[in-house]
């Protein structure tokens, strides 16, 4: 490391002009949209889907999954939000969760498949490396709001956190586990083991099912979030338990069952088409 060199962020803004104001936590999350969409449409391609089903697709995962991953986390922190109600929607702050967007993003893709008669699988196939990508861009959010970091430690690489920003139980603590850095580098493992299974699949098309990906994707992504959660010291709480880690867990076994399902049992999952 560079003499003098200390790991701690800069600041939550990017650019401050007058009345123009912009977060590093926006912007973030604004890439890895266009980043993500711009992917899955080069994937569509690839798969002779029409891309432009995904670019439409993209608008309906931004309507379901923002919101839901905003009042998810609103409301496992509702004793601290029911003070000061008018930062609720601040969402520029931070305060998203993950899993809600997927909830959200579930719930528009069944809904867009439905209306478009296509399968859901198909397009979450399409979606979910960009999800793991977006996933990975958009932890850095966390880094630059010094929120999401875990409990303290040593390592070479820990982390420096201001003051103002920790937990009142570590006050006296100044250098924390970067959690955000650790899942933004399982995703990018992720993202890469989902683009192998894609670039596979269009070899062996008949060896590689639909909904393959996404349930990869599901027990992938939450083997990490498992034992990163349990390192960060500002996780949602339901009583005694880590949701993010309870979530995790129910993910897997979905994941688990969906694969037994296409690979053993040699059915297709259910969707909204029929199978042809």
């Amino acid at each position: 490391m560079l003499l003098g060199f200390q790991f701690q962020s800069p600041g939550p803004m990017l650019l401050e002009a007058g009345p123009l104001v912009i977060r590093w936590y926006g912007f973030l999350i604004a890439s890895a949209v266009l980043i993500g969409v711009t992917l899955s449409q080069w994937l569509a391609k690839r798969r002779r889907v029409n891309p432009d089903l995904v670019g439409d697709l993209a608008i309906w995962l931004v309507i379901g999954a923002i919101p839901c991953a905003r009042l998810y986390y609103v409301l496992f922190q509702w004793q601290e939000y029911s003070q000061r109600p008018q930062d609720i929607v601040a969402i520029w702050k931070g305060g998203i969760a993950i899993h809600g967007a997927i909830i959200g993003g579930i719930l528009a893709t069944i809904v867009f498949a439905s209306l478009n008669k296509v399968s859901v699988w198909l397009l979450a196939d399409l979606v979910v490396p960009s999800l793991a990508l977006g996933q990975a861009i958009g932890r850095w959010g966390n880094f630059f709001n010094s929120e999401a970091f875990g409990s303290p430690t040593n390592l070479p690489w820990k982390l420096y956190i201001p003051v103002n920003n920790r937990p009142i139980a570590y006050l006296t603590s100044e250098y924390f586990h970067p959690t955000f850095l650790y899942e933004s580098l399982w995703n990018i493992l992720v993202f890469t083991l989902l683009l192998s299974l894609f670039f596979w699949g269009l070899k062996h098309s008949n060896r590689l099912y639909l909904g393959t990906l996404s349930l990869v994707y599901l027990i992938a992504y939450s083997c990490g979030r498992i034992w990163i959660e349990g390192l960060r010291t500002d996780s949602l709480m339901l009583g005694p338990l880590r949701v993010a880690q309870v979530i995790s867990l129910v993910m897997i076994s979905i994941g688990i069952l969906g694969l037994v399902w296409l690979y053993r049992l040699k059915k297709p999952l259910p969707d909204v088409i029929s199978p042809q």
